[in-house]
């Protein structure tokens, strides 16, 4: 297989990413473009985003989950939002951000802990978000009856744009004045 110039794989790398709906990690994109090696491939990703940058394109590579994904910039996100309207499958009620986000601080987490911080009962939310893929069981506990263990996916990464969990906003970042 011929060596491929660092033009050639950045446009390739470029191709990947415009098509991709998903973060693609570097080893997946490796992986495709045989022959070329992950720093040539983080390379690209780095001159590419100087380009976006120095001509003001209207969308940047992000890095999401462990992954890199093309995303409209955010200054244009009314625009794209009237365009891309969000399915029913990524809306979330309140009760189910309420839980979501107390799995996301503090996982991993039997329900019975999550309950008593909601003050409700709350299976059929973590069901639904078992369902939409946000929250997953990460094991079971060591206490009696051994209860399941939540925490959350990489989906749940995506959905919020977050790198991994410690990008979450602190605590004291979200509490009311």
């Amino acid at each position: 297989m011929e060596n491929k110039s660092s033009e050639e794989i950045k446009r390739i790398v470029e191709a990947l990413l415009f098509a991709a709906h998903e973060p693609v990690p570097i080893r997946k994109i490796v992986e495709i473009v045989q022959g070329v090696e992950p720093n040539e491939v983080k390379e690209a990703i780095e001159q590419l985003c100087v380009e976006y940058n120095t001509y003001d394109r209207a969308f940047q590579i992000e890095e999401i989950a462990n992954g890199f994904q093309l995303l409209s910039r955010p200054e244009y996100h009314e625009w794209v939002s009237k365009l891309v309207k969000k399915s029913n499958e990524t809306k979330l009620s309140h009760s189910s951000l309420e839980t979501l986000a107390i799995i996301a601080y503090k996982q991993p987490i039997i329900r019975a802990d999550i309950e008593a911080i909601r003050g409700v009962q709350s299976g059929q939310i973590i069901r639904t978000l078992i369902e939409k893929n946000l929250v997953r069981i990460t094991g079971r506990d060591e206490i009696l009856g051994r209860p399941l263990l939540y925490g959350t996916t990489k989906k749940f990464l995506e959905h919020f744009s977050l790198k991994s969990i410690k990008d979450l906003p602190k605590v004291e970042e979200l509490e009311m004045p």
